[in-house]
């Protein structure tokens, strides 16, 4: 596919297909991603795959989390149901997991490498006819869910990717235009 046309198409997506993806073609969509520029070449990045029976660590983490939210027990118990089911509901989750450098400018260009891996990768999938959605919730902050990733101290969770086959595709927002965004300079003063 051209990538102007897929930069374009490729949409957010938050229904799935109940189908599984497959690990060797998301490791090698992961491979091409990881070619982002990185200043000093920190490649600060990993991966934390979780799909079938795994899914049930992140649901069990979301649940107990959504039902601590909550101060009735019936809308606690409603809720908790409610997230444990929309986690296992997903086909496949990946943490992009960035390891911390304590200097403020190194942390910046990781964080904007790591970013461009998401945007890299989801693209990569989108071609492949996989959806995701990129999610970047209060819960990657929680401990029971960061140990459900098997996330430690110094990491970051960048996001928690929701993959899987599109089971519904969303219509296109409208974007601004780059030129109504953009300031022109051409002179020295």
């Amino acid at each position: 596919m051209e990538l102007a046309r897929l930069i374009k198409e490729r949409r957010s997506v938050h229904q799935f297909e109940d189908r599984p993806v497959d690990i060797e073609l998301v490791q090698e969509l992961l491979d091409t991603a990881v070619w982002v520029p990185n200043h000093k070449m920190t490649q600060p990045w990993r991966f934390v795959i979780v799909h079938g029976e795994g899914r049930k660590r992140l649901a069990d983490a979301a649940s107990a989390f959504a039902a601590k939210r909550e101060s009735n027990p019936e809308k606690s118990q409603e809720l908790a149901e409610k997230f444990y089911n929309r986690f296992t509901s997903v086909p496949m989750f990946i943490a992009i997991v960035m390891k911390e450098n304590t200097q403020p400018v190194v942390w910046e260009e990781d964080y904007a490498s790591v970013s461009c891996i998401v945007q890299n990768f989801s693209l990569l999938a989108w071609e492949q006819g996989l959806g995701l959605v990129w999610e970047t919730y209060p819960l990657l902050h929680v401990q029971a869910f960061r140990d459900a990733y098997g996330v430690g101290p110094g990491e970051k969770i960048v996001g928690s990717l929701h993959l899987g086959y599109p089971g519904k595709v969303s219509a296109p927002q409208p974007r601004i235009p780059a030129a109504e965004l953009t300031t022109i300079i051409n002179q020295a003063n």
